[in-house]
């Protein structure tokens, strides 16, 4: 007689913790609830404790918290019809978790899907050299085309980043010889420029020694001073003109 009520009350104790496990939802912070009640969605939920009717709702979790994707490398011919493998990183979150849910199937797989071809189209709108200079320009514009795209979905992408730009080995070499060319123009640049200011002082010394004659005298007694400091066995010493002049002069006097 105590079997059927056994069951009876077992069965009944099922039913409550059955309930209660699919009535009761606990939703993190960072966590949002969109329930779906006989097909309809009704205002967002969560987070904390969130009660639910089992069976009538459905509840599906969304996490508001910043994804970091890597987007695959892609094959890009560049504007000037060079061939490059690129690669980036997508940082994105749901903002409106109900779009998420009810205005694509899968919205991560479609915000990666979205990155990929937007990164083929932009980049190849670009020079190489504007690819390896102008890279937060691009980076910019990457984030501004693909945010526009995925905002119906209720999608905000805050940021895209370049990340590896992969050139031909052929390619490599030729930047190789351009950088090495460019560094010889500019130590040429600066030697010229070297020879320049100093050939300038030069001139602006042998004119002050031109218009005051006792400089050119004091110039050979400190060439004689740093002479003696070198301790040479034998000393040229050449003889002003100035000085021979003064004796030619009294020879044709006489």
């Amino acid at each position: 007689m105590w079997a059927p009520s056994l069951v009876s009350f077992l069965f009944i104790i099922f039913l409550i913790i059955y309930f209660f496990s699919s009535a009761v939802k606990v939703l993190k912070e960072y966590e949002r609830g969109v329930v779906f009640r006989l097909g309809r969605t009704i205002p967002l939920r969560g987070p904390g404790l969130v009660l639910i009717w089992p069976v009538i709702d459905k509840l599906v979790k969304v996490s508001l918290r910043t994804v970091t994707m890597d987007v695959p490398p892609q094959d890009i011919i560049t504007k000037d019809n060079i061939t490059v493998k690129v690669n980036a990183v997508i940082y994105f979150r749901p903002v409106d978790p109900t779009k998420a849910i009810t205005e694509v199937e899968d919205f991560y797989y479609a915000t990666s899907q979205i990155a990929q071809t937007t990164l083929r189209s932009i980049l190849g709108q670009s020079q190489l050299d504007d690819l390896l200079a102008k890279r937060e320009e691009l980076n910019a514009e990457l984030q501004r085309v693909i945010d526009t795209q995925t905002e119906p979905w209720g999608v905000k992408v805050s940021a895209v980043e370049v990340k590896n730009v992969d050139l031909p080995t052929e390619m490599l070499r030729a930047i190789a010889r351009q950088a090495e060319a460019e560094r010889e123009r500019r130590a040429k640049v600066i030697h010229a420029e070297g020879e320049f200011q100093a050939s300038q002082k030069l001139a602006d010394a042998a004119k002050i020694i031109s218009s005051e004659p006792a400089t050119l005298q004091l110039r050979f007694l400190q060439t004689l001073t740093e002479i003696a400091t070198e301790k040479n066995s034998t000393i040229i010493f050449p003889v002003p003109v100035d000085l021979i002049k003064l004796f030619v002069d009294r020879y044709d006097k006489k």
